[in-house]
């Protein structure tokens, strides 16, 4: 066979591309750096929603307010009981309704209402974890305190101590070789407990003769420096996250290292993608909280408040909701699986994301025979795949991992179950879920190409 004939007969099969071989590297990495400085300042999603309102501030976005009546050209965004954000811009009347959901919460270790303790010395703060974790991943890493602590009068103080060079860090302990014989014969996930994860935080005693005074002096440093006392932490909501700032990976600088790609690698695009439009459609992207415990609570995917918003979209262009929502689309903008050769057994190669391969589509979810999934449509997989044709984003297909391998989920089914197409779009990611995470900027930047063309 001619090569001329063999090129053209290998033009029909499916073939992945490279982003780095199509798209300009100096754009790439430009749009990458963005990133890593606003993963830097959002480990938290109350971080991200103040972030966030910032940079919406700055291109004509102003605050709804829930009930509020909303008009053509409206450029707002709601607040969510400062955990969740909903960026929307009111396009024509009945334009086409075009809606990206990412999610800005990140596995963690959040304190427990009465965490303080002292043991033989030591002082720790006693942790719940959140989320999918492995337990043993969080031990001898740098960790800083984030949050908010209420006092009993109401006011608050904001907590971020960890982050500056300047700051102590916080820490986990973990045993010595020479001491693990037994944590050895454990499995991975019984190697560290829950009960395990406590955070080291002062050793100084502050008298002697007194009965736990370690705990007593971190109690003081607290009040002299927060106005704290130890019940105040009742109503507080304080987390450990790694103490660790975004960096390039590789010789090359393609990687990109951080805690929290899962999901900012998806939602940093869509806020972008949003705050840049220019067009007549009618845009919403979500910024919703809880989707690493289920999506659970009033600021999760599966709170009522984003079906009031919907509605009074509907009542802006006079049509009944149930219509709005049939005809909207919906891109669930969460992270999926990369491909990592180190542990290839539990991948299917020609079905998972390859990283800089792009942004990667999962038409399902869920686990074993599709459990919990949203599995969209062949239409509407259609309707996207020319979208993306039209405009050069370069894509991939990808499933999270073998299919009796494990699984997990999105909010895509949330958004689903009220009649609105719906499929997975967003970032393939190295180590998932562990303190620190990896992703390609060349995916990163693929996903906001993917969303503005989504959008317009």
């Amino acid at each position: 066979m001619s090569n001329e004939k063999y090129n053209e007969i290998e033009k029909l099969a499916y073939k992945k591309q490279n982003v780095f071989s199509v798209y300009d590297k100096t754009d790439v990495f430009s749009f990458a750096e963005k990133y890593k400085s606003y993963l830097n300042i959002t480990k938290t999603e109350r971080e991200a929603v103040k972030v966030t309102v910032d940079m919406a501030k700055k291109y004509g976005f102003s605050e709804y307010k829930i009930g509020s009546k909303i008009s053509i050209g409206d450029k707002k965004y709601f607040i969510n009981k400062n955990k969740q954000l909903i960026l929307f811009i009111k396009g024509k009347k009945n334009a086409p309704v075009k809606i990206v959901a990412s999610h800005i919460d990140s596995p963690r270790l959040d304190l427990k209402q009465n965490p303080l303790y002292e043991d033989n010395g030591l002082s720790f703060f006693k942790t719940h974890y959140y989320g999918g974790i492995k337990k043993y991943q969080w031990t001898t890493v740098p960790l800083a305190l984030h949050g908010i602590v209420y006092k009993e009068n109401g006011e608050a103080i904001d907590f971020s101590v960890g982050e500056s060079e300047s700051d102590p860090i916080f820490y986990i302990t973990d045993l010595l070789p020479h001491l693990s014989r037994e944590q050895n014969e454990k499995t991975l996930k019984n190697g560290i407990t829950a009960d395990n994860l406590n955070v080291f935080v002062g050793s100084i005693p502050l008298d002697e003769d007194l009965k736990k005074a370690i705990k007593l002096n971190v109690l003081k440093i607290l009040n002299t420096q927060y106005g704290m006392v130890e019940e105040d932490f009742l109503s507080a909501e304080l987390c450990f996250v790694p103490a660790l700032k975004a960096r390039d990976i590789g010789l090359d600088r393609s990687l990109i290292g951080a805690y929290g790609h899962d999901d900012k690698v998806c939602s940093y695009p869509a806020i972008v993608s949003t705050l840049e439009y220019t067009g007549d459609n009618t845009i919403i992207t979500i910024l919703a909280d809880k989707e690493e415990i289920g999506s659970e609570g009033n600021t999760g995917m599966q709170s009522g408040i984003f079906v009031d918003i919907l509605n009074k979209i509907a009542e802006a262009d006079g049509v009944d909701p149930s219509i709005l929502r049939y005809n909207a689309e919906c891109l669930s903008a969460d992270v999926t699986s990369a491909f990592d050769p180190n542990y290839a057994s539990v991948y299917e190669k020609n079905n998972s994301g390859i990283i800089s391969c792009g942004v990667a589509m999962s038409k399902y979810t869920g686990s074993g025979g599709k459990s919990s999934s949203n599995d969209a449509s062949a239409e509407y997989i259609s309707k996207i795949r020319k979208i993306f044709k039209e405009n050069n984003v370069i894509w991939q297909t990808a499933e999270l991992g073998k299919t009796d391998a494990g699984g997990g989920g999105t909010v895509a089914k949330y958004i689903a179950r009220l009649n609105i197409d719906t499929v997975d779009l967003g970032v393939p990611v190295l180590s998932m879920h562990a303190p620190y995470e990896a992703i390609s900027k060349a995916d990163v930047y693929s996903c906001y190409l993917a969303f503005k063309a989504f959008i317009k």
